[in-house]
């Protein structure tokens, strides 16, 4: 991954974008430190798709039909010091 400063991110804007689709993702630095990193909407896409659904999920737990019984703790809330 390529590393650009805010000042040359800025200056050369389309370079960066062009690398991000041919290269792949670009990050920018500010004060020294990774800011943001520029990515392909494909990339995006892809890295952000849903598989499936929650119910989905669960329904293909390995851990469904085990026999795990989780039970919940009944004690009060904590004493807090305030």
């Amino acid at each position: 991954m390529e590393t650009w400063t805010v000042a040359a991110a800025k200056a050369k804007f389309s370079e960066v974008i062009d690398r991000a689709l041919s290269e792949g993702p670009q990050a920018i630095t500010r004060n020294g430190h990774k800011a943001v990193v520029v990515v392909s909407a494909d990339e995006w896409e892809r890295k952000t798709r849903r598989n499936g659904n929650l119910a989905e999920f669960f329904a293909q737990s390995p851990l469904r039909g085990s026999g795990v019984k989780i039970e919940r703790v009944k004690d009060g809330p904590r004493k807090l010091d305030l």
